[in-house]
């Protein structure tokens, strides 16, 4: 395969997943807004978790819900905006269409051509909730179709790999944004303000029903426990490094050489898998993310070096 392929194939699942989980951020924080009428202040996690507050504040003077629905869904100037993101996977798409299913590019041609109408801002402003739901379900329509329609060789390899990466980066940075961030008042640790929240971080990456299904408490150690170490929830950090291992060893194979990046992938899934949310708390949750997020921004890199370059 070329590596012009596998690049364009690999971000085009990064930039699907990305607008996927910045539409269900939004979503949620909406909902949390009738919990906490009034208050601005939620929508400055959001902007913390895609990392776009730096640049938000130099268009806005201050945080409105508007500004920040336009900032995160429409802007093209913010590089990790949902029709950003959607625009760069058509892209991507388009320079590959010998490489995709024609199901899978009119999917992603059709669903840009919808954001880029001038009408579908004022309905996401007007009907947010029902806009996002269909943002969401165009994130899992394209998943399943590349699934369902495309040969499970090298090209389904590097999109499934992108999508696991950047769903575990999602991931990783919701909860430390909660944990990290949101809160106001260490006091306010246990009440009912800290669980809204704490049930928000879980509907967010669509863990909430299945984390009831294990826990009986909404606590921080048992969401982190849960979106971080969990062998059977598809967005844990855990689970995803271990199917991302396992698509990259597939890799490597059919590439025939060297692979820097299956020895880091190898190493940071060991560490995950051998370690306790105790040993986490104890080192520090927020340091322990931020050296998995540092992790994984080496792994793009090494994965780059290895296959793209």
């Amino acid at each position: 395969m070329l590596s012009r392929v596998a690049h364009s194939i690999y971000w085009f699942g990064r930039y699907i997943e990305r607008a996927e989980d910045i539409a269900r951020c939004i979503d949620v924080n909406l909902q949390l807004q009738l919990d906490l009428p009034g208050e601005e202040r939620p929508w400055e996690p959001v902007l913390q978790t895609v990392g776009d507050t730096e640049m938000f504040f130099k268009k806005y003077s201050h945080v409105t819900i508007q500004n920040a629905l336009i900032f995160l869904t429409f802007d093209l100037e913010n590089p990790n905006s949902i029709l950003s993101c959607v625009a760069a996977a058509r892209e991507n798409a388009r320079c590959i269409r010998e490489s995709i299913s024609s199901e899978l590019w009119i999917t992603v041609n059709q669903f840009y051509l919808k954001l880029k109408d001038p009408e579908v801002q004022k309905e996401a402003l007007e009907s947010p909730h029902n806009f996002y739901s269909k943002v969401k379900e165009f994130g899992q329509l394209t998943i399943g179709i590349i699934y369902g329609t495309m040969n499970h060789d090298l090209a389904w390899s590097f999109a499934r790999l992108g999508t696991l990466l950047e769903r575990a980066d999602q991931t990783s940075r919701i909860l430390d944004v909660k944990y990290y961030i949101l809160l106001p008042d260490i006091s306010m640790v246990g009440l009912v303000l800290d669980t809204v929240q704490w049930n928000a971080v879980l509907k967010s990456v669509s863990a909430f029903e299945m984390f009831r299904k294990r826990y009986s408490n909404t606590t921080p150690h048992n969401v982190a426990e849960f979106l971080l170490l969990s062998q059977e929830f598809p967005r844990s950090m855990r689970f995803c490094l271990d199917q991302a291992e396992w698509t990259l060893k597939n890799i490597a194979l059919h590439h025939k050489a060297n692979s820097n990046s299956l020895r880091l992938i190898g190493k940071i899934r060991a560490d995950i898998d051998f370690t306790t949310i105790d040993e986490i708390i104890a080192e520090g949750l927020h340091e322990k993310i931020e050296k998995y997020q540092k992790h994984l921004a080496e792994l793009g890199n090494w994965i780059w070096k290895d296959f793209f370059n």
